[in-house]
């Protein structure tokens, strides 16, 4: 068997072990904010629900077709900016056409580090495409910073978890 001095040093070993995190309980726990409320203009949250001093606002929208599918007929072209936001990593918010009852038709994320303009008001333009552009009465955009996309507990069990911006708006989801 083993010399005594070997097992006696064994309960050090897994103190050691559980305080590393290396045990197999460890604590990991993700959580999700919820989703804010959207809007044509939003103050930007983190995954806390605290404001990061920076607004996201739809300029315009008009249907029209894609230049590079015309074929594909009229699509949702809109115009948006993000005023206090930084250029290099600046937050990122879901936008989504929606109809009167405001569901959604279509969404995707638009990131203040693709708009273009002077420091402190980026302005950008994008399409999205939806299947009844006729069905669009307004482009929203979520409060929700979407640009942290941190590990979860299921992928890193270690060095996983904490916060997490809500899952991204889609096709149907009420707003």
């Amino acid at each position: 068997m083993f010399p005594a001095r070997v097992r006696a040093g064994a309960p050090l070993a897994l103190v050691i072990l559980a305080l590393s995190g290396c045990s197999s309980a460890w604590g990991c726990t993700d959580t999700t904010a919820e989703r804010g409320e959207a809007g044509v203009r939003v103050q930007v949250e983190d995954t806390s629900g605290r404001l990061l001093g920076v607004t996201a606002e739809v300029v315009d929208w008009r249907l029209e077709p894609h230049p590079q599918v015309p074929s594909d007929g009229d699509q949702v072209r809109f115009r948006y900016r993000f005023d206090g936001a930084d250029e290099m990593s600046g937050p990122a918010v879901d936008a989504c056409a929606v109809d009167e009852e405001r569901v959604a038709l279509g969404c995707q994320t638009v990131y203040s580090a693709e708009a273009f303009g002077p420091v402190g008001d980026l302005t950008g333009d994008d399409w999205l495409a939806v299947e009844h552009p006729e069905q669009v009465a307004e482009v929203l955009l979520i409060p929700n910073d979407q640009s942290y996309d941190g590990r979860t507990c299921e992928q890193d069990i270690k060095d996983g978890g904490g916060p997490h911006p809500p899952e991204p708006a889609g096709v149907g989801d009420q707003l």
